[in-house]
């Protein structure tokens, strides 16, 4: 039987979801690392500071626009403000749950493929928090940057000294904006619509407000945008084989066995 490859379309209803106990596990795994492993690196804050220091004087070298042009179209009233830190509170796990959700439910080779890219970023993040830990620039007093949160609220962080429950010198690579990024890149792929291509405003909102609140560089985004790049070639996205007798499959490109999904994540 001949078959060929053609870009992904509906998703065909033979496809088999994955064990849901199973994916909440996986899920709820992920996302316990990502909040707790970030902690690995708490007490290397005069490190963070220096690292700070290195990544201002480096985007002045490659003359990145400044963090405050982005933040004064904010401070133009408390509005703006308040709204951008909401988002930034509010946003960035429901929106990825939701994304990984509805995969599941109507994409479910895509949400195999998703899920194994979240987990391979997430992963080579938290190893780059450890190993290079950076105080935001909101801290940095050469940015001269104002702490949004602090001053308009929302704050999903306390003082430094005694926020136990984030680690706030984690900002490279920013996950707010990686995570952002793979949900607009895989409801693209798995999608079909004309307007899809919307869902990049999810992303580049998300630039503007991490950036505007001072809580990232440009360049957390930019290394971000590098591990899910890395991440991407590695866990190829589902390809559409037709048949001879015109039925569709999807199938993951490499095929891997779902025994293997946590071990192909992370290499």
């Amino acid at each position: 039987m001949n078959a060929r490859t053609e870009p992904s379309e509906a998703e065909p209803g033979a496809t088999a979801r994955p064990p849901l106990v199973r994916e909440l596990l996986l899920v709820v795994g992920l996302f316990l690392v990502y909040k707790f492993g970030r902690q690995l690196v708490t007490g290397h804050t005069p490190e963070a500071y220096r690292n700070a220091g290195r990544v201002w004087d480096w985007e002045r070298t490659l003359h990145l626009p400044g963090e405050d042009a982005v933040q004064s179209l904010l401070l133009h009233g408390d509005t703006l403000a308040h709204l951008a830190n909401t988002y930034y509170a509010t946003v960035h796990f429901p929106a990825t749950v939701a994304f990984l959700v509805w995969l599941y439910l109507k994409r479910p080779v895509h949400y195999v493929w998703a899920r194994r890219v979240l987990a391979a970023l997430t992963g080579a993040a938290l190893v780059l928090h450890l190993v290079f830990p950076l105080a935001p620039p909101r801290m940095l007093a050469a940015a001269g940057l104002v702490d949004t949160a602090k001053v308009y609220g929302p704050s999903v962080y306390g003082p430094p000294q005694t926020d136990t429950l984030s680690n706030q010198f984690a900002a490279m690579p920013s996950l707010h904006f990686a995570w952002a990024l793979m949900v607009a890149i895989g409801l693209i792929v798995a999608t079909r619509s004309k307007w899809r291509w919307l869902w990049l405003l999810h992303p580049l909102v998300t630039l503007v407000v991490i950036v505007g609140t001072a809580n990232h560089y440009w360049m957390d985004a930019i290394v971000a945008t590098a591990l899910l790049g890395i991440a991407l070639a590695v866990i190829q996205p589902p390809q559409r084989t037709v048949t001879t007798a015109g039925r569709a499959q999807e199938k993951l490109a490499p095929a891997e066995s779902e025994e293997n999904v946590l071990v192909g994540a992370v290499r």
